[in-house]
């Protein structure tokens, strides 16, 4: 788990910021919300505990959603997650 916060953070402490706001919200967020998903994604594997799992499960049902909702905001304004990860 620290290793994946680790990457998180760095992804985050290495992207370009672009000087907009909103845009670096969302693009930050986004990789922080995948960092979520990869975790909870780890906990459906290896965990034990019911409630954890029943987290985990709802964690990555939510945070996809608003991944997809920073695609879109990003593709709508000209950053899409494409052009970033290059």
């Amino acid at each position: 788990m620290k290793a994946m916060m680790k990457d998180s953070s760095d992804k985050m402490a290495s992207m370009q910021m672009t000087g907009k706001p909103d845009i670096d919200f969302a693009m930050m967020m986004r990789i922080h919300h995948q960092g979520a998903v990869e975790m909870a994604k780890t906990e459906l594997k290896d965990g034990n505990e019911p409630q954890m799992k029943k987290m985990a499960k709802g964690i990555i049902s939510a945070q996809k959603r608003e991944i997809a909702d920073f695609d879109k905001f990003l593709a709508k304004h000209g950053h899409p997650m494409e052009k970033m990860s290059k």
